[in-house]
């Protein structure tokens, strides 16, 4: 339900409003005392309706705070004149609509359905004008292999609904990108897509981070935050790596996902946002379920869709395109006029197991771009260390065998040529070393030297 914030001090018009809204809107009344402008800044509005005559402090002044601070929650004003130089002010410093009194239950509900409906136009035509980072068509992905046209067209299905999504495959599969076609192809385009990469964040700072906390909730909560799933109301969470949060996090996801209810750290208001949520993982959470670091109840919650995006390995019919479209999007950043790959440079790379996906990619015809001195990528300019897999992977790349089991061993027989330095070996599988520990991790690779074992 859209939320709607009042400013209207004469108790007839209180009313009035109140009982126009209240059947469609969840209403709140703008707060009094020295810090309402605090209070104001602790929740999202849909919409705002702000009277002129208030004795609070300048009504224009209020205005611009809020145009400022809620840009994306649209102003009607109400006034017991209708004079032409406070329209134009009005107009002029952000507000939607001017309203004169009096005026009727069905003038200010047609109001506030107008400007909720401007604003999701605009949003919708901010994404068709290239606005925002990303166009998000699924019809324009690159997907030349089948096992990647069968992923978007389940991905498609998926975005005509509210349901919990679970997306699973390495680092670097578009995980993140594929979320973000998701929400800009179903209903809720016109509202927030938040994101939040939970790995590598204390389990402290992640609970506030999603939930929010209230001020002197803990050491240093100097102000009050309000957490991720309030900036997603009434569209989509992607909760990138969900297999890194602790048990005590993952309670919490639970709660929020059965009962669609949770509470600020340090708070006591129990907020109900309106949430469509998609999880990503590089991990197997069944293994981790076994292994008692993943909730299985959680699982099943947000496992009602999944989707596995293979590796580019997987679907190396998608590697020449893919490396294309980069190479154009490259060279625009960059400046620079580069019109293709040269015939070995694209047999190099389909030959390249390209541990590191997508992301790889992109980081490699982004050094190539800056290296080559030409007019097309040649092979010398794909990377300082040559990326080919060395001779004594050949053997093992072509045995029988599963893929992730042939990695292993690639990865294995890398560390013993480098005698067990991480980045030695890193450098001779043409990764970085973040990659390279992911991976180590990833199949639970030990050495007696190392000082710390995953």
């Amino acid at each position: 339900m859209f939320r709607v914030l009042i400013l209207e001090e004469d108790e007839h018009w209180r009313t009035l409003l109140l009982d126009a809204l209240t059947p469609s809107y969840e209403i709140s009344f703008w707060p009094h005392g020295k810090n309402r402008y605090e209070a104001l800044n602790s929740d999202h509005y849909d919409a705002i309706i702000l009277d002129l005559k208030t004795k609070q402090q300048d009504p224009f002044k209020i205005l611009r705070w809020m145009t400022s601070t809620m840009p994306h929650s649209p102003v009607i004003i109400t006034s017991q004149t209708e004079e032409a130089g406070l329209v134009v002010r009005a107009v002029q410093q952000g507000a939607c609509d001017f309203i004169a009194k009096p005026f009727s239950p069905a003038r200010i509900q047609h109001a506030v359905h107008q400007a909720l409906d401007n604003r999701g136009l605009k949003n919708e035509i901010d994404y068709l004008r290239h606005e925002q980072d990303v166009i998000y068509n699924f019809d324009e992905i690159i997907a030349f292999s089948p096992v990647m046209e069968e992923t978007i067209h389940t991905l498609k299905k998926f975005s005509r609904t509210d349901s919990t999504i679970l997306m699973t495959g390495e680092t670097g599969t578009g995980k993140s990108f594929l979320s973000g076609a998701i929400h800009y192809n179903s209903r809720r385009r016109s509202k927030p897509f938040i994101k939040i990469h939970c790995a590598n964040i204390s389990e402290t700072l992640l609970e506030s981070e999603l939930f929010g906390h209230e001020k002197g909730a803990f050491t240093g909560a100097d102000k009050l935050r309000i957490g991720r799933f309030e900036q997603a109301h009434g569209g989509t969470l992607f909760l990138d790596e969900i297999g890194e949060t602790s048990l005590s996090i993952q309670a919490k996801l639970l709660r929020v996902l059965e009962e669609r209810a949770f509470e600020r750290v340090g708070g006591n208001q129990t907020i109900h946002p309106d949430v469509r949520v998609i999880a990503a993982t590089n991990r197997n959470i069944a293994h981790q379920i076994e292994e008692g670091k993943f909730r299985e109840d959680l699982y099943y919650r947000i496992n009602t869709l999944s989707a596995r995006l293979p590796p580019l390995r997987e679907r190396r019919q998608c590697l020449e395109p893919l490396a294309n479209y980069l190479l154009e999007k490259i060279c625009i950043s960059l400046k620079r006029r580069i019109t293709g790959f040269s015939p070995e440079s694209i047999a190099w790379m389909k030959a390249y197991s390209w541990p590191g996906n997508i992301r790889e990619l992109a980081n490699t015809t982004e050094r190539a771009v800056i290296l080559e001195e030409g007019s097309i990528i040649h092979k010398k300019s794909l990377s300082l260390v040559d990326p080919v897999e060395p001779a004594y992977t050949q053997n093992v790349a072509h045995s029988s065998g599963p893929l992730e089991l042939r990695e292993k061993e690639i990865i294995v027989k890398a560390l013993q040529e480098s005698l067990w330095i991480q980045k030695d070996a890193a450098r001779l599988l043409a990764i970085s070393p973040r990659t390279l520990n992911y991976k180590i991790r990833k199949f639970g690779i030990t050495h007696p030297r190392w000082r710390k074992n995953i």
